[in-house]
């Protein structure tokens, strides 16, 4: 009999001597689970050592299923390397990871493309690691505030695939759940156009858009349970929903953590399934981008 979860693989080979209430177990495991085998010996029936196997296995999924990692330090740990492709959650300085970007910066990985909706802005956000010269491409709809985006932008310095705000989070969307490409009238008739696929449907022509994926999602949201179901607080939601869906890994930074089954089912976001690890940050700078106030006594 075989059991599999993950990467946990336990092998359980079960021979019937002739006292038929006798069970000799014999166990490999690449866990170290021999610990199976020592519980078995006081079995005495079948029903007993499945019973017993079924009790290590949820040990283990117990154990591989918690999410929740004590910094951004280490949720990072072992997930990232050079020439990967990161969709990081934020519209401007709303709703971005502060802490896992840092964290990322911190790791020096190089050649790396951002997904993402703009870069921050000078000395913060995505702009950390523009100045660091991290970043060797940029995925964007809005080079924004970031005049270091620009200026290696213009010097030749950054690759950069504009695409339009619409388009790019149904690019994230459609590559998190599963669909390769899709056809889209935006920007028909205009440079975005250039090289792909054209058809028409009815009166109208549409492209073709591929759709997009990353090795890694670094997303922010208000609140997780430790499953790692998600909820956003208003406008910061923005582009994190489809960045959590398009991340072979992802990461979340959240402001609160709850237990397993404190959430409203309703008022979840992002199910937990997309969600690999968590990390806590309760205090969070949250800059403004650009402060706009009414002039004294208007």
């Amino acid at each position: 009999m075989q059991t599999r979860h993950n990467a946990a693989i336990t092998y359980v080979f079960l021979r019937i001597v002739p006292d038929r209430f006798r069970v000799v177990l014999f166990c490999h495991s690449q866990n170290c689970l021999g610990a199976i085998e020592k519980a078995a010996q006081y079995a005495r029936t079948l029903s007993e050592v499945a019973r017993i196997i079924r009790f290590f296995i949820q040990i283990r999924r117990d154990e591989e299923m918690n999410k929740v990692y004590p910094g951004a330090k280490e949720a990072l740990d072992g997930i990232v390397k050079d020439g990967q492709t990161f969709a990081v959650g934020g519209f401007g300085l709303c709703g971005i990871p502060e802490a896992l970007i840092t964290a990322l910066r911190d790791t020096n990985v190089q050649g790396i493309t951002c997904i993402s909706n703009n870069a921050g802005v000078d000395g913060f956000g995505l702009g950390l690691l523009l100045e660091t010269r991290q970043v060797k491409k940029m995925i964007s709809s809005y080079v924004g505030e970031n005049k270091e985006f620009e200026r290696q932008y213009l010097a030749g310095e950054l690759e950069l695939e504009f695409t339009p705000q619409g388009t790019l989070a149904e690019k994230l969307r459609a590559g998190g759940a599963g669909i390769p490409a899709f056809f889209t009238n935006t920007g028909y008739g205009t440079v975005i156009a250039d090289g792909k696929e054209t058809r028409q449907f009815g009166d109208k022509h549409y492209i073709l858009e591929q759709s997009l994926t990353a090795d890694v999602a670094l997303v922010k949201a208000w609140k997780a349970d430790k499953s790692g179901n998600l909820i956003y607080r208003r406008t910061a939601r923005n582009f994190n929903p489809m960045c959590a869906m398009a991340g072979k890994i992802t990461v979340v930074e959240v402001e609160e953590i709850v237990e397993t089954g404190a959430l409203d089912p309703d008022a979840i976001h992002t199910p937990g399934i997309f969600v690999q690890r968590i990390v806590l940050n309760a205090h969070p700078e949250k800059r403004i981008e650009q402060r706009v106030v009414r002039a004294k006594g208007d």
